[in-house]
């Protein structure tokens, strides 16, 4: 089972997706270029913004997909940003089916979306939210949108920022940074560890929250029975 996976983010996707997958599926091993892959591995590109990841890089990873042939997964990872998960979906399909490009009929493509960004997903965490914070800024988001009690990807922009991604990047760094836990782009502290991804998880699982976050755990979750189901197969 192999997976070629392309993130759209330049900094954060690159280490945290690497850490989450080797909790979510110990049995997938990360290489470093494409014509490694074997069994249970998968290979991780960085498509360097959205569109970029469609318009200069997608004709690469399917050109390569197919001349390997052995990916079982295409995967795309990219922001929902001000649009819709069906629009950004769509977006892609229609981009792949006027380029008139074809993955081999074993490649199946995933779309991940990141309803609005990945660090809406972060805020997820209802252990981290402080309920009586100290730091001016992050009091003003609370009072504008509490995402403990509310979908933080349901969650607009505060006044000051021009998109949803640079306002929830810039909570996130607060709602961290009131935990004493130093969040950059470049160095994403805390949330790849296996309790924060956990909470996540938990409060999936237990609210209607975090719908596009939930959908990337159920699909790790069918990759994992699936390698689990043909490794007994073939013992």
């Amino acid at each position: 089972m192999n997976l070629y996976i392309v993130v759209e983010g330049r900094r954060t996707e690159k280490k945290v997706y690497p850490a989450w997958l080797s909790i979510l599926i110990p049995e997938l091993t990360r290489v470093d270029w494409p014509d490694e892959v074997s069994s249970k591995s998968y290979y991780l590109f960085n498509g360097n913004g959205f569109p970029s990841l469609l318009h200069n890089h997608l004709a690469n990873s399917i050109e390569e997909i197919n001349e390997l042939g052995t990916f079982d997964y295409l995967v795309l990872v990219m922001d929902v940003d001000e649009t819709s998960i069906e629009f950004r979906k769509q977006e892609v399909l229609e981009f792949i089916d006027e380029q008139n490009f074809s993955l081999p009929e074993s490649t199946e493509l995933v779309i991940i979306p990141q309803d609005k960004c990945l660090e809406t997903w972060f805020l997820g965490n209802r252990n981290i939210f402080k309920s009586n914070p100290n730091r001016a800024d992050l009091i003003e988001y609370v009072r504008f949108y509490n995402v403990k009690q509310n979908d933080p990807e349901r969650m607009g922009v505060f006044d000051g920022f021009n998109t949803h991604a640079q306002f929830h990047s810039e909570y996130c760094k607060e709602f961290l940074r009131e935990r004493n836990i130093r969040y950059t782009k470049v160095n994403p502290q805390g949330v790849t560890e296996e309790t924060y991804l956990n909470e996540l998880i938990k409060r999936s699982m237990e609210t209607e929250h975090l719908s596009s976050f939930k959908s990337f755990i159920e699909f790790c979750d069918n990759l994992k029975e699936k390698i689990k189901t043909t490794t007994a197969n073939n013992g």
